[in-house]
């Protein structure tokens, strides 16, 4: 029996504040609950709480901002088996669905429509041994990796995993500075250095909204 509801810790309509549809109006649909505990995570918030609400409810949020871009988030959305029931029913609505997951848990029940945003976990982390590689075969040319870069050894392990599984010939990649603990410009001078095939960004929303919850 397919579950009809899902532990919703928040959706609200902001600017994606990353991956490469940064800036653009989205509704993020924030699930409740993570199996990880990364340091520097800034959603510990999600890990407990929410309020159950039907997939037709969710869904009916979501239409009244009007805009086609939807990212469901958490948290871990994909600790909730019912995550996938709803992004397949609101890529049948025609909204461009993302999905932002730590890829600890398997994706290959993930609607192959979803644009999937995989945060691979570096040292500093605290959450390196949660990272379930076999995922990477699920991801396709519009998906991305994240690296969230909070050190030199973060930066050094991202370039090896890069190599290790030819990432750039997969989908596109992402590397992230932690806010405060990475400096940025420094970040973006060695990526610029080693010439890698990588985006750089910074999270828009901390910018703009000092990383207040529901922006």
């Amino acid at each position: 029996m397919t579950v009809s509801s899902l532990r919703i810790t928040e959706i609200f309509y902001s600017l994606q504040g990353e991956s490469n549809t940064v800036g653009l109006p989205t509704v993020f649909i924030r699930l409740t609950g993570c199996p990880l505990r990364c340091v520097y995570c800034d959603t510990s918030y999600a890990f407990t709480g929410g309020e159950k609400i039907k997939i037709d409810a969710i869904i009916a949020q979501a239409e009244q901002y009007g805009t086609k871009y939807i990212t469901v988030t958490g948290g871990e959305p994909l600790a909730q088996p019912a995550c996938l029931d709803l992004m397949t029913r609101l890529l049948d609505k025609g909204y461009l669905v993302s999905l932002e997951t730590s890829g600890a848990i398997d994706m290959f029940a993930v609607d192959p429509r979803v644009i999937k945003v995989m945060d691979l976990k570096a040292p500093s982390s605290g959450e390196l041994s949660k990272n379930r590689y076999q995922n990477i075969e699920y991801l396709t040319k519009k998906d991305q990796v994240k690296f969230v870069i909070g050190n030199d050894e973060d930066y050094d392990w991202s370039k090896a995993v890069l190599t290790e599984y030819d990432l750039p010939g997969r989908c596109e990649i992402l590397f992230s500075p932690v806010m405060g603990q990475q400096n940025p410009t420094e970040l973006a001078e060695k990526i610029l250095q080693d010439r890698l095939p990588v985006r750089f960004q910074i999270q828009l929303h901390k910018i703009l909204w000092d990383d207040a919850q529901g922006k």
